[in-house]
């Protein structure tokens, strides 16, 4: 992955013009309202040190929320604001997995869940999604990679990369699995305000036990409030999960900048009238970037329910996916990520995310209509 972004870099210093679809950072811009927060507690000197938990005010208004998204209500000891959702996982890993353990997860995944894994010398344990499935993790699959020496299971719905969203029934198979075998679940919930099927709102894992036994709720500002810079996230969990999680935090980055958690209570109780249009237009990119691959020589491409990432299946182009990547940048100078780079059960897709406004993506769909049929595919 790291050497394809180099790549991109490089030849847009040589002036080639690249459309881009590898990253998933949203084109919008963070709402004014959002800005303005952190502007106003900038100019009330709120930049100092705070609690190493977060802001007392954050962490209620994230019980609030919760309230109102998830359909129960945490203590606010249970909450830990944090610098971004990603380190959530290496905080999760390390307090909860002794090195020689298993974690599950699933394979396409996001790259963090593996790289924190190997770190604190944890063994990966992969199940595979099926394009079959709908790229959603099957709680039979769950099972029969369960051992004695598992500890941790996550789960990441909407997901990243494949933009699948698992049904409630699945989750709480999952659930009930984990509680058979007294395990933690890490339930990665970062896209979770970015569903598009208004029939199917959006449903955790963590209704079941309120995160007060085994399951870690993880989320963040980046992606629903275009918020990528800005570095927030928060966790949810049972009480003594989140105190060890601060201590780490406390130990590693002391706090999170108290005028960045003012912006990140703006963010949720504030104005949603920003965010919904966005979510909209995510709506609008995604079917036309599915058409548009679905008419590629070679190429199929599932409607994902959320995130906003596709993950088309390549393989109808006699090529692998790596080399698929590389003749779109070189040749129709379009950046897209191989579906390897996210796991093995990624072989033979590519990952596209829909952060960029539909011009580009009728550019980029052209390009590569036009690069397949010039190699006779």
């Amino acid at each position: 992955m790291f050497k394809l972004l180099a790549r991109v870099q490089e030849l847009e210093r040589q002036g080639k013009d690249i459309v881009h679809f590898e990253i998933g950072d949203p084109d919008f811009a963070t709402p004014d309202n959002i800005i303005n927060a952190a502007c106003s507690a900038l100019r009330n000197g709120e930049t100092h040190y705070t609690s190493s938990m977060g802001l007392y005010d954050f962490r209620v208004a994230v019980c609030d929320t919760t309230e109102l998204s998830r359909g129960f209500r945490p203590n606010v000891e249970q909450v830990l604001v944090t610098p971004g959702a990603n380190i959530i996982i290496y905080y999760a890993v390390r307090c909860l997995v002794d090195p020689g353990y298993d974690v599950l997860l699933p394979d396409p995944y996001f790259p963090t869940y593996r790289s924190a894994i190997e770190f604190c010398h944890v063994n990966p344990v992969y199940v595979p999604l099926q394009e079959k499935n709908g790229f959603r993790m099957n709680p039979d699959d769950v099972r029969a990679r369960i051992t004695d020496k598992t500890r941790l299971i996550i789960i990441n719905s909407p997901h990243n990369p494949c933009g699948s969203v698992m049904t409630r029934e699945e989750l709480d198979a999952i659930f009930d699995i984990a509680q058979e075998y007294d395990l933690y679940l890490l339930s990665d919930e970062v896209y979770a305000r970015m569903i598009y099927d208004l029939k199917q709102p959006f449903y955790s894992p963590a209704r079941r036990d309120k995160c007060t036994e085994r399951t870690i709720l993880t989320n963040g500002f980046s992606k629903g409030f275009a918020m990528t810079g800005w570095r927030l996230g928060c966790v949810i969990g049972p009480e003594d999960v989140v105190e060890k999680m601060g201590i780490l935090l406390q130990t590693t980055s002391s706090c999170v900048s108290p005028f960045i958690q003012r912006a990140g209570i703006e963010a949720i109780k504030g104005p949603q009238d920003e965010v919904q249009k966005m979510i909209r237009e995510y709506e609008a990119r995604r079917d036309l970037l599915v058409e548009g691959l679905n008419e590629l020589p070679g190429v199929t491409c599932l409607k994902p329910g959320g995130a906003f990432y596709v993950f088309p299946n390549i393989q109808g182009t006699g090529m692998d996916d790596e080399t698929f990547s590389k003749l779109m940048l070189e040749e129709a100078g379009v950046a897209l990520l191989p579906g390897s780079d996210f796991g093995k059960a990624g072989a033979g897709y590519v990952r596209l995310c829909y952060a960029t406004d539909k011009a580009n993506i009728a550019k980029g769909i052209e390009r590569m209509k036009r690069c397949l049929k010039n190699r006779g595919a």
